[in-house]
């Protein structure tokens, strides 16, 4: 399955390639806050992510996105028997992307795909999600505030994030 995936995603990405001057390539990082049942075992996030998105009309885009995400683990400690150190985990979302552009300044969006679990070995993948708010600070950087989330099996991992999203 995690085979498939990634082919498939290699393939979409690469309609990127042919048909570069429809749209645009964008790059960025984030920082995350972990919420929820993440926040017990996490102390923050940090992704960083590419994607291309072609102009579907002049306030619409749409396309491939991949990213890096990364959780960092803490240390937990438990009354009586010490403390537990939980390790970093790391996942590679792929995705489809999609932007309005709501205004000069404003767009609103949408990433849905899988992560795939890359770290520690044998970490499980699941349903990835992240709606976002952008703000434009010029022609090519955006501020933005994001929620993700991966869910599977009605366990969820998650932040909230802030970053930048940069037009290469």
């Amino acid at each position: 399955m995690k085979k498939l995936l990634v082919i498939a995603a290699l393939a979409f990405a690469g309609l990127g390639v042919v048909n570069a001057q429809e749209g645009s390539f964008n790059g960025g990082v984030n920082v995350g806050f972990p919420t929820g049942d993440t926040s017990d075992v996490s102390s923050f996030a940090m992704s960083v992510e590419a994607n291309y998105l072609f102009d579907v009309s002049e306030t619409f885009k749409v396309g491939p996105s991949i990213s890096y995400l990364h959780y960092f683990g803490k240390d937990i400690e438990i009354n009586g028997f010490g403390t537990i150190e939980v390790k970093d985990s790391g996942f590679l979302p792929v995705a489809a992307a999609a932007r309005f552009v709501a205004s000069e300044k404003f767009s609103v969006g949408a990433d849905l795909g899988y992560g795939i679990g890359i770290s520690p070995s044998g970490q499980e993948g699941a349903f990835y999600y992240r709606p976002m708010i952008g703000y434009s600070v010029s022609e090519n950087v955006m501020l933005q505030a994001t929620y993700t989330g991966m869910s599977k099996n009605s366990n969820t991992v998650s932040n909230f994030g802030v970053g930048a999203m940069f037009a290469l």
